[in-house]
């Protein structure tokens, strides 16, 4: 598509939509959302701008394969299952930490924000490859 209204309005809509896809992977355990909704919407920023360039842009942006992102989150997921396995816990048992910033405050991180991450790069990688492949010539 040729379109200048489309390609100046992916610009910021791409940014915008990465950020509300970190948004909603963030706060996915305690409250709708998470890393698959996080993914899709991750996803959604590199497929307008395949559309509103090429797949080929949209590739360059991206700067990794998409197959790479399904195995990093693949491996993210196990890796966020095997941590309750090392404490001697079943797998995929929670397990939090918590950690003291200046001037922040408190600040608990768990193996099920590992999990979202992980289903996030694997739901992303999918639907990136789907569209790259798809919207090749």
């Amino acid at each position: 598509m040729n379109s200048l209204v489309l390609r100046a309005a992916s610009r910021f809509l791409m940014t915008l939509l990465l950020l509300f896809s970190v948004f909603l992977l963030l706060r996915g355990h305690n409250e709708p959302g998470g890393g698959f909704i996080g993914g899709l919407v991750g996803a959604a920023a590199f497929t307008l701008h395949a559309i509103a360039y090429d797949v080929e842009e949209a590739r360059r942006v991206l700067q990794i394969e998409p197959r790479h992102l399904i195995g990093a989150g693949l491996l993210l997921a196990a890796f966020s299952g095997l941590v309750g396995v090392l404490a001697g816990r079943p797998f995929l048992t929670g397990q939090w930490t918590s950690w003291e910033l200046p001037g922040w405050g408190s600040l608990e991180v768990g193996t099920p924000l590992l999990f979202d991450a992980g289903i996030y790069l694997v739901v992303a990688g999918t639907v990136l490859t789907i569209v790259f492949v798809l919207g090749a010539d």
